[in-house]
């Protein structure tokens, strides 16, 4: 019998679910699982209604509403039309499509990319879509999930499938290990400080080496999550012992004689030794301090230890004009101390960090402080229902709001502007999320994305502040 070549992970999962492929390379795709929500599924749904025609797989597909819901109280009216309209929208489409939903005040909503996991809805081996850019969060399972458009949104509608060409394979290997307080956010801006913004073009990354085994599942959720602002077409981490433990017993994973078969099968697909990579790139995990964005690019970061850049410092004149763009909106200097920036605003949440150890993290910092004067908003949105109420049973909630922080409900909150959450013009936020684009978090916003421990040390500080001058080793 012919051996077959070494494989990666993702093409172990490419050719577990191509069902035919034309002679330009263009492959028609099973998906497993879609996740939806109210921002990307409206004209899908009503080209749905036009054409006649039903979900094929309503079974495959969770709706939750997350990117327009207040934070605060839910039993109040929803003041924005067009956010209400959107919210109102998906709960009439999930019902006459016959789609489980978890509405605004089901106890299971929360952001998509958190409530996923959680219902053990994402499961390494499948291909999970999204019509959001940070479906790759699911890759921490060893699941390929990326985010598609809304014509893609109605084609797995009304398919379960999807027209894609393959990706290339990209090995990004985080070697040694963390140094103090240093976060899988960390890691994450360091590799997109190091390859750019379009670094992993074309590829699917796979995350491997010593700090990325030593990462928990929900550091490794928020490495995932960011693979797109490395540029990449989603991101893996190969399941483990600590994925199947995550995943055991949760409602949708698969249960009894499934489980211990689905972990039998789960176990084979790490890569092949040998298997081969079209770029791979190293990165000393030791080196790595806590990091900073300085501009409007989730590349633009730097130490905390460290200064503004100056325009000139970079060897490329597209990006010498980009930095002095940059610098522009963000009403920064070069040779400013990353540590002398104030910040008025704090965020953390989001789907990058929102997970219960985010905030025992940050509430670990905050503990016996308080937030400084000059901040004027301070929130804590956590990810889902079910860690809000983990976090109240371990008083997380109580350390944040004596602290002087807002502890709200969950939702995309401050990460983007489309809820009641934002960043006045002309004021800087410390956060958590995941992009820092001009506006992104309001008109005129500027962000500084963070670890949730770099976050809650500006929070009390009032400033950009090296977290390792807060905590006790």
């Amino acid at each position: 019998m012919a051996m077959t070549a070494p494989r990666t992970l993702y093409d172990k999962i490419w050719d577990d679910h191509v069902i035919s492929t034309r002679e330009d390379g263009t492959a028609l795709v099973f998906i497993d699982r879609h996740l939806i929500h109210e921002v990307t599924t409206p004209q899908a749904f009503e080209a749905l209604r036009t054409a006649g025609r039903r979900v094929r797989r309503p079974d495959l597909v969770l709706a939750v509403p997350d990117h327009n819901v207040p934070t605060t109280d839910r039993r109040a009216p929803i003041a924005d039309p067009e956010s209400r309209t959107q919210l109102e929208t998906l709960l009439e489409n999930c019902r006459e499509f016959g789609i489980e939903l978890f509405a605004i005040d089901a106890p299971e909503q929360g952001i998509v990319h958190v409530i996923g996991p959680e219902q053990g809805f994402t499961l390494p081996g499948t291909t999970i879509v999204c019509g959001d850019s940070h479906t790759s969060t699911h890759g921490a399972f060893g699941a390929l999930a990326f985010g598609i458009g809304t014509t893609e949104i109605e084609h797995v509608f009304a398919t379960q499938t999807l027209l894609l060409k393959k990706s290339r394979n990209m090995a990004v290997n985080v070697t040694g290990s963390l140094g103090f307080s240093i976060s899988a956010k960390d890691v994450a801006l360091a590799i997109t400080g190091t390859i750019g913004t379009a670094g992993a073009t074309g590829h699917v990354i796979e995350y491997r080496g010593a700090v990325i085994e030593a990462l928990s599942m929900e550091g490794r959720m928020t490495l995932c999550n960011m693979s797109i602002e490395a540029g990449g077409r989603a991101g893996l981490i190969a399941p483990d012992e600590k994925t199947f433990a995550y995943l055991k017993d949760k409602p949708r994973s698969p249960q009894g004689a499934e489980w211990e078969a689905a972990v039998a099968w789960w176990r084979t697909l790490p890569t092949d030794p040998g298997a081969h990579f079209d770029r791979e790139v190293t990165i000393d995990g030791s080196a790595i301090a806590p990091l900073v964005t300085w501009g409007t690019s989730p590349e633009d970061v730097v130490p905390i230890t460290g200064t503004v850049p100056a325009p000139d410092s970079f060897e490329e004149a597209g990006k010498r004009e980009a930095a002095a763009r940059s610098l522009e909106y963000m009403g920064l200097t070069p040779g400013t101390r990353m540590e002398d920036v104030p910040v008025e605003n704090i965020f953390i949440g989001s789907c990058t960090n929102s997970r219960i150890e985010d905030l025992r993290v940050a509430a670990a910092v905050v503990k016996g402080r308080q937030v400084a004067g000059n901040v004027r908003q301070a929130l804590v949105v956590p990810g889902s229902g079910l860690v809000k109420r983990q976090a109240e049973a371990e008083g997380l909630d109580q350390i944040f709001t004596e602290a002087g922080f807002e502890w709200r409900e969950p939702g995309c909150s401050m990460c983007l502007g489309m809820n009641p959450d934002k960043v006045p013009p002309g004021e800087r936020c410390a956060s958590t999320s995941n992009r820092n684009f001009v506006g992104r978090q309001g008109p005129g916003s500027r962000t500084h994305l963070m670890s949730p421990a770099m976050a809650a040390a500006a929070a009390v500080t009032g400033r950009l502040t090296d977290v390792r001058q807060l905590v006790v080793r």
